[in-house]
Protein backbone atom coordinates (compact mmCIF):
# COMPACT_ATOMS: atom_id res chain seq x y z
CA UNK A 1 0.00 0.00 0.00
CA UNK A 2 1.55 3.41 -0.64
CA UNK A 3 0.59 6.38 1.20
CA UNK A 4 1.34 9.89 1.39
CA UNK A 5 1.48 11.59 4.46
CA UNK A 6 0.58 15.06 4.68
CA UNK A 7 3.09 17.51 6.00
CA UNK A 8 0.42 18.59 8.81
CA UNK A 9 0.44 14.85 9.64
CA UNK A 10 4.20 14.06 10.04
CA UNK A 11 4.61 17.73 12.25
CA UNK A 12 1.64 16.57 14.71
CA UNK A 13 3.37 12.98 15.02
CA UNK A 14 7.07 15.03 15.95
CA UNK A 15 5.00 16.80 18.59
CA UNK A 16 3.12 14.22 19.85
CA UNK A 17 4.19 10.63 19.65
CA UNK A 18 1.45 8.94 21.65
CA UNK A 19 -0.91 10.81 19.40
CA UNK A 20 -2.96 8.91 16.50
CA UNK A 21 -0.39 10.64 13.62
CA UNK A 22 2.61 9.37 15.95
CA UNK A 23 1.30 6.03 15.87
CA UNK A 24 0.86 6.19 12.24
CA UNK A 25 4.39 7.04 11.73
CA UNK A 26 5.53 3.99 13.64
CA UNK A 27 3.58 1.69 11.66
CA UNK A 28 5.37 3.50 8.58
CA UNK A 29 8.67 2.33 10.23
CA UNK A 30 7.27 -1.05 10.81
CA UNK A 31 7.25 -1.59 7.12
CA UNK A 32 3.04 -1.25 7.05
CA UNK A 33 3.26 0.61 4.43
CA UNK A 34 5.17 2.23 2.02
CA UNK A 35 5.33 6.18 2.55
CA UNK A 36 5.71 8.47 -0.61
CA UNK A 37 7.48 11.80 -0.76
CA UNK A 38 9.13 14.47 -2.54
CA UNK A 39 12.01 17.07 -2.39
CA UNK A 40 9.50 19.86 -2.13
CA UNK A 41 7.77 18.08 1.26
CA UNK A 42 11.25 17.10 3.02
CA UNK A 43 11.70 21.11 2.68
CA UNK A 44 8.52 21.88 3.61
CA UNK A 45 8.81 20.03 6.96
CA UNK A 46 11.88 21.72 7.61
CA UNK A 47 10.66 24.85 6.87
CA UNK A 48 7.38 24.28 9.58
CA UNK A 49 9.39 22.96 12.12
CA UNK A 50 11.81 25.83 12.27
CA UNK A 51 8.52 28.31 12.90
CA UNK A 52 9.24 29.78 16.25
CA UNK A 53 5.83 28.47 17.67
CA UNK A 54 6.76 25.02 16.42
CA UNK A 55 10.66 25.32 17.96
CA UNK A 56 9.39 25.96 21.25
CA UNK A 57 7.07 22.66 21.41
CA UNK A 58 9.59 20.63 19.26
CA UNK A 59 13.82 19.82 19.49
CA UNK A 60 15.47 20.11 16.56
CA UNK A 61 17.00 17.14 16.61
CA UNK A 62 13.83 15.54 16.26
CA UNK A 63 12.55 17.07 13.17
CA UNK A 64 16.19 16.64 11.45
CA UNK A 65 15.73 13.14 12.72
CA UNK A 66 12.64 12.18 10.60
CA UNK A 67 13.46 14.41 7.77
CA UNK A 68 16.98 12.03 7.48
CA UNK A 69 14.82 9.29 7.56
CA UNK A 70 12.05 10.04 5.32
CA UNK A 71 15.28 11.02 2.80
CA UNK A 72 16.67 7.61 3.78
CA UNK A 73 13.76 5.53 4.06
CA UNK A 74 10.79 6.78 2.33
CA UNK A 75 10.25 6.56 -1.58
CA UNK A 76 11.13 10.10 -2.94
CA UNK A 77 8.99 10.88 -6.62
CA UNK A 78 10.04 14.15 -8.21
CA UNK A 79 9.23 15.40 -11.67
CA UNK A 80 5.62 16.20 -10.05
CA UNK A 81 3.11 17.15 -12.68
CA UNK A 82 1.57 20.71 -12.75
CA UNK A 83 -1.87 20.34 -10.48
CA UNK A 84 -4.29 22.84 -9.98
CA UNK A 85 -6.78 21.54 -8.09
CA UNK A 86 -6.88 22.97 -4.38
CA UNK A 87 -8.39 26.21 -3.29
CA UNK A 88 -4.83 25.93 -1.39
CA UNK A 89 -1.84 25.91 -4.39
CA UNK A 90 0.41 25.16 -1.23
CA UNK A 91 -1.63 21.77 -1.23
CA UNK A 92 -1.34 20.98 -4.90
CA UNK A 93 2.00 19.49 -4.71
CA UNK A 94 0.89 16.70 -2.21
CA UNK A 95 -2.10 15.81 -4.81
CA UNK A 96 0.79 15.63 -7.69
CA UNK A 97 2.66 13.62 -5.66
CA UNK A 98 -0.06 11.65 -4.87
CA UNK A 99 -0.87 10.98 -8.53
CA UNK A 100 2.85 10.77 -9.74
CA UNK A 101 3.47 8.07 -7.25
CA UNK A 102 0.42 6.37 -8.18
CA UNK A 103 -0.77 6.00 -4.25
CA UNK A 104 -3.47 4.61 -2.76
CA UNK A 105 -4.26 7.42 0.09
CA UNK A 106 -3.15 10.80 0.75
CA UNK A 107 -3.71 11.22 4.65
CA UNK A 108 -4.66 14.92 5.62
CA UNK A 109 -6.14 17.21 8.45
CA UNK A 110 -6.68 19.64 5.95
CA UNK A 111 -10.48 19.85 6.54
CA UNK A 112 -10.95 23.27 4.58
CA UNK A 113 -9.03 22.09 1.37
CA UNK A 114 -7.77 18.51 1.10
CA UNK A 115 -10.68 16.23 2.86
CA UNK A 116 -13.54 17.74 0.99
CA UNK A 117 -12.02 16.24 -2.43
CA UNK A 118 -12.27 12.63 -1.07
CA UNK A 119 -10.56 11.58 -4.38
CA UNK A 120 -7.55 12.20 -6.42
CA UNK A 121 -6.83 10.27 -9.45
CA UNK A 122 -6.27 7.02 -8.25
CA UNK A 123 -6.11 8.37 -4.62
CA UNK A 124 -8.40 8.63 -1.94
CA UNK A 125 -7.78 11.34 0.34
CA UNK A 126 -9.11 10.25 3.97
CA UNK A 127 -8.12 11.51 7.53
CA UNK A 128 -5.24 9.79 10.03
CA UNK A 129 -8.39 8.21 11.74
CA UNK A 130 -10.03 6.48 8.66
CA UNK A 131 -6.53 5.51 7.46
CA UNK A 132 -6.57 3.51 10.22
CA UNK A 133 -9.21 2.07 9.72
CA UNK A 134 -9.61 1.21 6.46
CA UNK A 135 -5.71 -0.07 6.65
CA UNK A 136 -6.77 -1.87 9.93
CA UNK A 137 -4.09 -0.27 12.19
CA UNK A 138 -4.87 -0.64 15.57
CA UNK A 139 -5.58 2.40 17.43
CA UNK A 140 -3.77 2.33 20.86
Amino acid sequence: MRVVLDTNVLVSALLVESSTPGQLVKYWRQGRFDLITASAQLEELTQVTRYPKIRARLHPVLAGRLVNELRDVAVIVDNLPEVDVSEDPYDNYLLALADAGRVDYLVTGDKAHLLGLKRYGGARIVSVRQFMSLAKLPLS
